[in-house]
Order: C-alpha cells, then sequence, then structure tokens
C-alpha cells in the first residue's frame, strides 16, 4: 500500500522523466539533421515546417514515453526496444536532409534523393510517430486497466 506521500513522488519523478525523454529524443534526433542548428554539422538543404513539427511529436512521444519509467516495475509493460529505436531512426531519416544523408546518396544518387527519396520523408515521419505511439500505448496499457481510486 502506499503513503500518501509516494504519490507526489511518482508525480515528480514522472515529471522530470519527461522532461530528459523529451529532451533527448529532441537532441539525438534535432543535432544530427541540423534541425536543431549547431556548428557540427552543414544542412545542404533548408529546413521545412514539417520537419519542425516531426521534431516536436517525437520529443512529445520521448517525453510520454520517460514518463512512464517513473512508474513501479509491476505496474508498466515491457517494452520491446524494436519499436523505440525504428521510431527514433526512422524519425530522423524523415526530418534529415535528403542529399546529407550519405546512405540514400549512396543509392539514389544527389538527383535521386530530391526527386525520389524527399517525397517519401512525410511519410517516413508518420510511420515512426506510429511506432513511438505504439511504445507509449505498450508501455503505458497497464494504466488504463488500473481501476480509477477516488
Amino acid at each position: 500500500m502506499s503513503t500518501p506521500l509516494q504519490a507526489p513522488r511518482r508525480w515528480i519523478l514522472a515529471t522530470i522523466y519527461g522532461l530528459l525523454g523529451g529532451a533527448l529524443a529532441a537532441v539525438l534526433v534535432g543535432v544530427p539533421t541540423d534541425v536543431i542548428p549547431t556548428t557540427w554539422f552543414t544542412r545542404m538543404t533548408p529546413v521545412r515546417a514539417q520537419d519542425y513539427v516531426f521534431l516536436v511529436l517525437t520529443a512529445l512521444l520521448g517525453a510520454a514515453l520517460g514518463a512512464s519509467y517513473a512508474r513501479p516495475r509491476t505496474a508498466s509493460c515491457a517494452l520491446p526496444q524494436g519499436k523505440t529505436f525504428g521510431g527514433g531512426l526512422l524519425s530522423a531519416f524523415a526530418i534529415g536532409c535528403p542529399i546529407c544523408n550519405k546512405l540514400v546518396v549512396l543509392l539514389l544518387g544527389v538527383s535521386g534523393a530530391l526527386t525520389y527519396f524527399e517525397p517519401l520523408q512525410p511519410f517516413l515521419g508518420l510511420a515512426s510517430l506510429v511506432l513511438l505511439a505504439l511504445a507509449v500505448w505498450t508501455r503505458w496499457r497497464p494504466v488504463a486497466a488500473l481501476p480509477a481510486t477516488a
């Protein structure tokens, strides 16, 4: 049985974990794609509005996922790491510069990256959000099954 002081502590921990998870997701996806400008990378194509949207949504889902780790282990589902990794990787491909991606340029060339890969990026972004949302849902699923307390 939990004491009355454990609930506020859990909310504080969930908030801290959520902020850290969201910030980590934003940095891990935003810095290498140069959506968050740094001196480390130079983007060859301008950042589009959709890139910011996908980055913010990825960070929000990362925050929800991070907050779930403040819950007791017995009240959380195990998270298949593939959904989280795949969602983050697809998010990076979705918001990255199409001609800065060495793999895409190697496979398609610069003109192919702009002609074929760039139009696919919004779909990659949607797929990444679906995978991350599934990871969040899997992690938070037991909360929906708990009875409401007064």
